[in-house]
């Protein structure tokens, strides 16, 4: 039953928000470090990937909402729900890891963002955007959702702002962006950018959460008129918040492509910081911090909002919020504490991401696909076929990877 019957009088505008939330997972510094690497690297090559990512981000956001909506059920509950113990330790397993890789970009990219900005180390920067992540989930549990989703939308315009303003600054040759969008590759080091790039737009815990926030927000409403608005609703949700992260995403590689290409020290955050800020000037490379700094806050929250949905939906246990948060925030400090190079480990965690997305898109498809659980909204063939070739593309892509590293 629909645990909310105001929803149906309620303007459909009021009905967004869900897929803002999810959104900030297309966002993240792991976007920041693999867009900008792939546009210093080579230019406007990898456009394509990105209107790629995002075409496939949509498809698998929806169907995501689509299940917490119609089933009354997050994913992980729904693969809880069709295995049994060892299936469901092993998958969680998995899932962890994804989401320690996750948060290793979020929190790194936060740590970064406060040593462009205030000069703090990385590790006290680390443990401030840990701690702010904190605070906002906190906004979640005493406000509600929909002032989470306030909160979170409104960090969600300000990465928008950030990355944005270099392109009205220095707009980049057209001609040459267009160029871009004929897909192709240029040895082994663009198919890891490229992985990385999809590991960052078509994120596993994002497709987990978004099935959850949609079934908090909306219910589980019965088949009928209710339910087929709510789904027009996500429909426009998800496309609305899907342009804003594909701007903000095709922004970082037009901005690296067109000011950062050919020149040292590129292929770091900081790096390229300092070069927006020599060719654009400093007003511009503190627009690129503070979207940056947002980005990191907004996304380690929502990380961590979906990591706790993946430990209770598989494991079928409540456990205790700062616990869940320290559980994927030390590995990341480590990271800091020993010195890695952070913008390497941000690219590195989005392909571990990537090597994750199959064990989520899998499970998605056949479910939302399966009568017996979805009724009259079970997915049409060319929606399942879709989303097959999604799973499959991604698939592949790591098993190229893989072939060419080695290789190489």
């Amino acid at each position: 039953m629909l645990r909310d019957p105001e929803t149906r009088l309620r303007p459909s505008w009021l009905l967004l928000g869900p897929a803002f939330v999810a959104a900030i997972a297309y966002v993240d510094p792991g976007n920041v470090a693999a867009n900008i690497s792939a546009g210093a690297q080579f230019g406007f090559l990898l456009v394509w990937v990105i209107f790629l990512a995002n075409a496939m981000a949509g498809l698998v956001q929806y169907l995501s909402a689509k299940l917490g909506l119609v089933s009354g059920r997050t994913l992980p509950e729904a693969v809880a729900d069709h295995a049994g113990t060892p299936t469901r330790i092993g998958y969680w397993l998995q899932a962890e890891l994804v989401a320690m890789a996750t948060d290793l970009a979020e929190v790194v990219g936060g740590a970064i963002a406060l040593h462009l900005l205030f000069g703090l180390p990385l590790l006290v920067g680390g443990i401030i955007t840990g701690v702010v992540s904190l605070l906002l989930l906190a906004v979640q549990n005493r406000r509600g959702q929909q002032m989470f989703e306030r909160v979170i939308s409104g960090l969600l315009l300000i990465i928008a702002i950030g990355f944005l303003t270099s392109l009205f600054v220095e707009p980049p040759p057209l001609a040459e962006a267009a160029e871009g969008l004929v897909p192709r590759f240029e040895g082994t080091e663009s198919v890891l950018l490229a992985t990385a790039m999809l590991g960052a737009t078509v994120m596993p815990h994002a497709v987990y959460l978004h099935s959850g926030l949609t079934r908090d927000r909306h219910g589980h409403p019965d088949a009928g008129a209710q339910r087929a608005r709510l789904l027009r609703v996500t429909r426009i949700d998800v496309g609305l918040a899907m342009v804003v992260a594909g701007a903000v995403n095709l922004s970082m590689v037009l901005i690296a492509a067109t000011n950062l290409q050919g020149q040292p020290d590129t292929d770091s955050i900081e790096g390229a910081h300092a070069a927006v800020r020599d060719a654009l000037g400093p007003v511009v490379a503190l627009f690129f911090a503070i979207g940056l700094l947002a980005s990191g806050l907004a996304s380690t929250s929502v990380g961590a909002y979906a990591g706790a949905m993946i430990m209770q939906g598989l494991l079928r246990r409540s456990y205790p919020l700062l616990l869940r948060r320290l559980v994927t925030l030390i590995p990341a400090l480590v990271v800091l504490a020993v010195g890695v190079d952070p913008s390497r480990a941000l690219v590195m965690s989005q392909v571990v991401l990537s090597f994750g997305i199959p064990f989520a898109l899998v499970p998605l498809v056949r479910l939302t696909s399966n009568p017996a659980l979805m009724g009259d909204d079970a997915n049409h063939r060319l929606t399942s076929t879709l989303g097959w070739l999604v799973a499959g593309l991604i698939s592949v892509l790591n098993v190229v990877l893989i072939y060419l590293t080695v290789a190489g």
